[in-house]
């Protein structure tokens, strides 16, 4: 049967991606766009008895494209791939959502304009005359809250009556020539507001309580002690609530251990075989599941609410005079947010950025800021050495943020730097919208969450973390002379590591941590107690008693911090940096410019009085 291809268009912020779930489900890819960076969904639905194909295009201002993402938006568009475009809009703010609409209904193609929100315009005020609207625009018109279950009727209604007579919905409104572009600029404006004008009726600005908020949330001197609070929130609740279930997570998962290490046996698995899947790779893989799911299904939900309820835009508008005074482009704010859950996600989401100069800048320093992946281990060393035992979650929470904002300045410091060294420039400017403020839903959060973030950055750690285990388990179970060669390595590493306040274990636990920075604890674990086979820490106070007798102090324990924090990305992150500069020079200072600077803090830590 043959399969019409419908190209959903919009703004950012408008529910597209709302629209695209509610007609495809789950039914959806995701790949790239032809010779391009940048990322495209793909989902297929059915309206009456014709078979679609959804494809959602990046949102954009305008079909001026700047960025790599306007100019695959626009070149998809203008081709001949689409044959109808679904366009969506936010109901609420249709004056500045028709400058781009106008610019699509010029384009000759079948258009519905789908005016989103519904919910949220009527909730300020407005009414909205939909026939007069389809007669201005001369394309049918109609409006949802997609959010809600009954939306899909409706979109699916709507698409088979555009495919069914296509053309009925070409509009004819054609671009003025001649005015060049300031003038074509201005036509479109003027044309939005007498269009808005006629068909909209009531307040045009935004609630006043909306903007209330916001002289608090990006105020001069508020803002700043609210940005620390919120996070410190976040870890504080991160914190005490994970613990419990990932203790009892790892007691479930080691407890499966022996069990399958019989069934092996029990196939004639030879034993060394059978030991290497189980107290190597499974063993590692429990490890990880374990630290790593508990926190972020706390911390993911509790990121996607800031998300939904639109505060992380302000905190870009927040930072963007600080990455404006470092020589970088505010728009880095954004990717670095998308570190502290994944690094690779945050360089991939680099693509935003329009100058290449600004992009690199971006991408060279997201990994000063700790992802997801690091921060079982500063936890456990805040808790274990830095947190009173009567308000552990508190104090820890706060110690975090501190270490958290620490890695922001650095992140700063670094990105001053190479703005007047390798990558000196001018900052550019850009627009970023303040989305209106939005009840969260706390379905689609966790959704959202879950499988978007919480799954896909477990299983990425699990796809390393299960090979690594085997390669750890043979270096420590291979041993010429009586001396297995993990302990042989971490004897190599013994002068630097306490050249920089550590140890050679630890030096060779965060090398071997490379593919996934779980592993960190665990792999030194093993190397100081003599084990073939990565070890369950138990309680943190078995753990810090074990780290007290291979010599550690206040000292050791804040270095080992600062490392966590600032050291080389992981495999994945190095990966999607040469994938995204296409270049290994790149990428080795991408590795290298983190792990000088937390190497020359340890030295300075390690040398205070």
């Amino acid at each position: 049967m043959e399969e019409h291809v419908i190209a959903l268009a919009g703004l950012p912020n408008v529910g597209k991606s709302t629209v695209f779930n509610r007609l495809t489900g789950l039914r959806q890819h995701t790949g790239n766009w032809t010779g391009k960076t940048v990322s495209s969904a793909r989902g297929r639905f059915t309206a009456g008895a014709r078979r679609c194909v959804l494809v959602d295009v990046p949102g954009t201002y305008s079909l001026s494209a700047h960025s790599r993402e306007e100019q695959v938006a626009r070149d998809f568009l203008l081709s001949d791939e689409p044959e109808a475009i679904l366009l969506v809009c936010d109901a609420g703010l249709l004056e500045r959502n028709l400058f781009f609409a106008l610019q699509i209904l010029a384009l000759g193609k079948p258009v519905l304009l789908c005016l989103n929100l519904m919910d949220e315009a009527r909730r300020r005020g407005l009414r909205l005359d939909l026939p007069l609207l389809s007669e201005r625009l001369g394309v049918p018109v109609i409006a949802l809250s997609a959010r809600r279950r009954g939306s899909r009727r409706l979109l699916l209604e709507a698409v088979g009556a555009l495919l069914e007579a296509p053309e009925r919905a070409v509009s004819p409104l054609v671009l003025p020539e001649d005015e060049g572009e300031d003038g074509r600029t201005a036509a479109l404006v003027r044309l939005a507001q007498t269009i808005c004008g006629d068909a909209v009726q009531g307040p045009r600005e935004p609630l006043r309580r909306e903007a209330r908020i916001d002289r608090i949330l990006t105020h001069r001197i508020l803002a700043w002690p609210l940005m620390l609070l919120l996070p410190a929130l976040v870890f504080y609740l991160t914190v005490a609530g994970a613990n419990r279930p990932s203790a009892l997570l790892s007691r479930l998962l080691f407890s499966l251990e022996a069990p399958l290490h019989e069934a092996l046996c029990a196939i004639s698995l030879p034993a060394p075989l059978a030991a290497l899947l189980t107290e190597g790779a499974y063993r590692t893989l429990a490890w990880v599941v374990s630290v790593m799911l508990p926190p972020m299904a706390i911390f993911f939900p509790l990121f996607t609410l800031l998300e939904d309820l639109g505060y992380l835009p302000r905190v870009a508008y927040n930072l963007d005079r600080p990455f404006q005074a470092c020589g970088a482009c505010g728009k880095q704010c954004l990717t670095m947010m998308m570190g502290f859950g994944c690094n690779a996600a945050g360089v991939a989401g680099c693509r935003i950025i329009n100058s290449r100069r600004e992009r690199l800048l971006a991408i060279l320093t997201n990994s000063f800021v700790p992802c997801n992946g690091r921060f079982p281990l500063l936890i456990a060393l805040i808790s274990m050495f830095f947190a009173a035992s009567a308000l552990t979650p508190l104090r820890a929470s706060l110690l975090l943020t501190a270490v958290v904002a620490g890695s922001v300045l650095m992140s700063f410091a670094a990105t001053w730097l190479l703005s007047r060294t390798v990558l000196e420039g001018t900052p550019s400017s850009f627009v970023l919208e303040l989305p209106p403020y939005r009840l969260p839903q706390p379905g689609q959060i966790l959704l959202r969450s879950l499988l978007d973030r919480t799954l896909k950055v477990l299983g990425r750690a699990a796809a390393v973390a299960a090979p690594a285990g085997a390669l750890i388990w043979v270096l420590a179970n291979a041993q010429p002379g009586g001396v297995s060669l993990l302990c042989r390595c971490a004897a190599f590493l013994e002068p630097a590591g306490r050249l920089f306040g550590l140890d050679g274990a630890i030096l060779l636990a965060f090398v071997l941590g490379l593919p996934a920075n779980e592993t960190v604890l665990p792999i030194l674990l093993m190397i100081y107690s003599a084990g073939g086979s990565l070890r369950d820490p138990g309680a943190l106070g078995d753990v810090r008693a074990l780290l007290l007798q291979h010599g550690w102090t206040l000292r050791t324990a804040a270095c080992v911090l600062c490392f966590t924090v600032l050291h080389w990305p992981c495999s994945t992150t190095l990966l999607t940096v040469k994938k995204e500069t296409g270049s290994p020079g790149w990428t080795a200072l991408a590795a290298l410019l983190p792990t000088a600077f937390g190497l020359l803090l340890c030295a300075l830590l390690a040398r205070l009085p």
